[in-house]
């Protein structure tokens, strides 16, 4: 390669690397590695063709590894004795030499495919940097902007460079994903892929009501108020189960906030979706009854060893307690970890 474009790839190379934080030599081995393989090509494919790399310079030399014979049969992988002398004097007839075999229009090869592994390394880095920054939100809430949709699957963009699926399983029931509707979702899992990181998001899982709150509710994200358990269903209700770490702190009321305000926050996100905020007590009886909030528990039994909790109530608060088609009964058990029976009071044994 003459000295002028060998000179201009080094300065180059030298600028990408810094720009796009690859390593340089990384970028050289890469372009040698792809113009030896140009190179053997036009040699009749042999595996004795190498591409030396002057690092310093950025010149390079094609050198061909040929075996020292009386009579050349094959131009590409021998030489003459007396040609192999003028290279080397002592050599005799079966040694291997290295040649010089450097094409007259090398320099233009070298620079289209210098322009080509760097685009590739250039992509590569982009995406591997891509997966790293997505790898590490991995478990957060982050924002998007709907992109498309292709039957019932939604895409999401997260940045100028990453878009992340939102598959079926992963929506709300009944909630509507407008073409550039933004919205918050939880990064649940990031993957490599061929044209880059595989993320997938998620509206419906409970983590993110859990993210919802460490960012509406200051005392949760300093860890004053401790979200003990949260159980949901998705685009109808979810019970969130709180504790506070001082005396001082009403964890309930830090969750509402002055006049809701903290609470109508995270219900606007979730569009609509109801969410009781219930008091964590360690009394197990005490927590399944403020589970089944807003019912009024009359007393729970629990047997121990099926971890089953027999709820009694008045029987004007027997619908309250279960709720429609069983949801409040239903989310409790989830809330608690504990099978829930409930019985009116003239039916209880």
């Amino acid at each position: 390669m003459a000295s002028t474009e060998s000179k201009d790839l080094m300065l180059a190379l030298d600028q990408i690397a810094r720009e796009k934080r690859i390593s340089k030599e990384s970028l050289l081995e890469a372009i040698a590695s792809a113009l030896t393989s140009a190179i053997k090509r036009n040699f009749g494919g042999t595996q004795n063709i190498s591409v030396e790399l002057n690092e310093k310079t950025g010149a390079f030399r094609v050198l061909a590894k040929v075996e020292v014979v009386p009579q050349v049969e094959n131009k590409f992988t021998q030489i003459a004795l007396a040609d192999a002398r003028r290279l080397q004097l002592e050599v005799a007839v079966g040694d291997w030499i290295e040649q010089e075999v450097t094409p007259k229009d090398f320099g233009r090869l070298a620079a289209q495919t210098a322009k080509q592994v760097v685009f590739q390394k250039i992509k590569e880095a982009e995406r591997e940097a891509s997966y790293a920054e997505y790898a590490d939100k991995e478990g957060e809430m982050i924002n998007g902007t709907i992109r498309r949709k292709e039957g019932n699957q939604v895409y999401i963009d997260l940045d100028e460079r990453s878009e992340a699926a939102l598959p079926p399983k992963e929506q709300v029931p009944g909630e509507r994903y407008e073409i550039g509707g933004r919205y918050r979702v939880y990064l649940q899992s990031v993957h490599r892929g061929i044209r880059g990181p595989e993320l997938i998001v998620s509206r419906a899982n409970k983590e993110l009501v859990l993210r919802l709150f460490e960012l509406e509710v200051p005392e949760i994200f300093e860890g004053r108020v401790e979200i003990k358990s949260i159980a949901r269903e998705p685009g109808l209700r979810s019970k969130i189960a709180v504790a506070s770490r001082e005396e001082k702190i009403d964890p309930v009321g830090a969750c509402v906030g002055p006049k809701g305000i903290r609470i109508q926050a995270i219900v606007r996100e979730l569009r609509g979706e109801r969410i009781d905020i219930i008091r964590y007590s360690r009394d197990v009886k005490e927590f399944i009854a403020n589970a089944l909030s807003p019912a009024k528990i009359s007393h729970v039994d629990l047997e121990e060893k099926s971890k089953t909790a027999t709820v009694v109530v008045q029987s004007d608060q027997l619908s309250l307690a279960i709720g429609k088609e069983g949801q409040n009964a239903r989310l409790a058990a989830k809330l608690t970890s504990w099978k829930i029976d409930i019985q009116a009071e003239g039916d209880a044994l």
